[in-house]
């Protein structure tokens, strides 16, 4: 079974910054389009970006847009979210997962629906908090 491993999550004050690492158990990324997700204490799970499989192609939640950046290194097996500007609000359960798309993913029907990814990964817990 594919597996993506999430790391990086931690306690930050607000305004800090982390960046947040998802590889691959036993297989390689560079096929598919990845989403980041997260999920705060009794919510439901939300999109909060995602990155087609070459990395040009790029989308954001609401939310974060201008404070969250997507990246992908495909030589080292990695996608990347880089979060700024840190709010209270940004605290959870953080999950990377590719999307069901497959070779058929475009930035045009790109979506951050949960229910559209599998291969979830266990989660790295954000915390921003004074």
């Amino acid at each position: 079974q594919l597996q993506l491993v999430e790391s990086g999550g931690g306690l930050v004050q607000p305004g800090g910054s982390l960046r947040l690492s998802c590889t691959a158990s036993g297989f390689a990324l560079n096929a598919y389009a990845i989403g980041w997700f997260r999920q705060a204490p009794g919510k439901e799970r939300e999109g909060v970006s995602c990155i087609g499989s070459a990395g040009d192609s790029t989308k954001y939640a609401d939310s974060v847009k201008g404070r969250f950046t997507i990246s992908r290194d495909n030589a080292k097996n990695m996608v990347y979210l880089q979060m700024n500007s840190l709010k209270p609000e940004d605290t959870g359960v953080y999950y990377c997962a590719t999307d069901k798309a497959r070779g058929l993913w475009t930035i045009v029907a790109a979506t951050l629906k949960p229910s559209s990814y599998d291969n979830w990964g266990q989660g790295t817990q954000v915390t921003v908090s004074s």
